[in-house]
C-alpha cells in the first residue's frame, strides 16, 4: 500500500558553513560545535541524502575527524587572503542550486549557518518548491535568514533536547518491569524515542510505518528479529501492554497506529486494567515474542 503524504519521509541535503558556526561559538565562549547533535535532530525530519561542509580545514583541524565519522563531505576552501571573504558562501550556494535542479527527489535543504548572505539562496530554493530549514546559534544568527526559512532550529535548543532525552531514558528505565531483558529495554527505548521525535514534528497520529522508518534512521541496523520479535506489530503490542504507548487499528489499512505515548496523559482506564491483567498473567511484556 503506498504511503500517504503524511507518512512519506523527506529527503534532506545538508550544507554547513563551519566558519560561521565556529565564530559564533568563539564569541559566546562555548565549547566546540557538536555535529552529532545536529544530525540526530535532522534525522528525525527525514533521510539525509547529501551532507557537505565548507571551510579552510587547516584552520579547523579538530573538526575533521568527527565530520569524517559522520560521513560528511569536506569541501576545502583556501585561505581568505587567496580567494576573498565570500568564497565559501559562493561555493555553498552554487552546490545547493546545482543539487536543487539536478536532484528533484531532494525536497528539503538544510542551511547550517546564521549568515544573512544565505537569505537569497533560501528564497531561490523556496521558489523552486524546496522546503528550507535553517540551523544556527541565537547570538550569531541573522533575523533576516531566520525569518526567511520555512523552519529554523537554534543549536541551543538541541542541547536542551539532549537533556530531555536523558530524562526520558531515566523515566523509562524506572517504568519498565525488572524482568525485561536488555534487548527488550533497548528496543522499547528506541521506540519511545522515535515516537517522541515524531511528536516534535507535530504528528498527532503515529502510523507504524512512520515509527519504524524513524527508528531505522536513528539506528540503521534496526531489525525487530534481533530483539526477539517476528514483526514490528508485535513490538507495538508489547509496548502497548506495558503502557508505553496506546495503539489502535487504522480503519483503512488495518495496521497499528500510536495515539498516545507514555507521559502524555492518563490514557483509558479500561485499557490500563486490561494491561494489568495481561502483565499479571504473563509475567509482563513478552506477548510479541515468537508469535506468527
Amino acid at each position: 500500500m503506498p504511503k500517504t503524504d503524511h507518512e512519506r519521509e523527506r529527503s534532506l541535503a545538508v550544507f554547513i558553513d563551519l566558519e560561521n558556526l565556529a565564530m559564533g561559538f568563539q564569541s559566546q565562549r562555548k565549547t566546540r560545535f557538536d555535529i552529532q547533535k545536529v544530525l540526530e535532530r535532522l534525522v528525525e525530519k527525514g533521510k539525509l541524502i547529501v551532507k557537505k561542509s565548507y571551510a579552510d580545514w587547516s584552520r579547523y583541524p579538530n573538526y575533521t575527524a568527527p565530520f569524517h565519522e559522520a560521513a560528511i563531505e569536506l569541501i576545502e576552501i583556501p585561505k581568505r587572503a587567496q580567494t576573498g571573504k565570500n568564497s565559501a558562501d559562493i561555493r555553498l550556494v552554487v552546490d545547493a542550486m546545482d543539487l536543487a535542479w539536478s536532484k528533484p527527489h531532494v525536497d528539503t535543504f538544510v542551511i547550517v549557518s546564521g549568515d544573512s548572505d544565505f537569505s537569497p539562496l533560501v528564497s531561490k530554493l523556496k521558489e523552486n518548491g524546496k522546503h528550507v530549514i535553517g540551523l544556527g546559534m541565537k547570538g550569531s544568527t541573522s533575523e533576516l535568514l531566520r525569518d526567511n526559512c520555512d523552519e529554523f532550529i537554534y543549536y541551543e535548543d538541541l542541547e536542551r533536547q539532549e537533556q530531555n532525552e536523558q530524562q526520558l531514558a531515566i523515566d523509562l528505565k524506572s517504568t519498565l518491569p525488572a524482568q525485561l531483558d536488555d534487548k527488550q529495554r533497548e528496543v522499547f527505548g528506541l521506540l519511545v524515542e522515535a515516537c517522541a521525535a515524531l511528536r516534535r514534528e507535530n504528528h498527532e497520529i503515529l502510523y507504524a510505518s512512520m515509527i519504524k522508518d524513524t527508528m531505522k534512521r536513528k539506528m540503521p541496523s534496526f531489525d525487530e528479529s534481533y530483539f526477539g520479535y517476528r514483526s514490528f506489530t508485535h513490538v507495538l503490542e508489547d509496548a502497548d501492554n506495558l503502557g508505553l504507548v496506546d495503539i489502535e487499528r487504522n480503519p483503512k489499512s488495518g495496521t497499528y497506529m500510536v495515539t498516545r505515548i507514555s507521559g502524555e496523559g492518563a490514557g483509558d482506564p479500561g485499557r490500563t486494567a486490561q494491561r494489568a491483567e495481561k502483565s499479571g498473567s504473563s509475567g509482563g511484556g513478552h506477548h510479541g515474542r515468537g508469535r506468527r
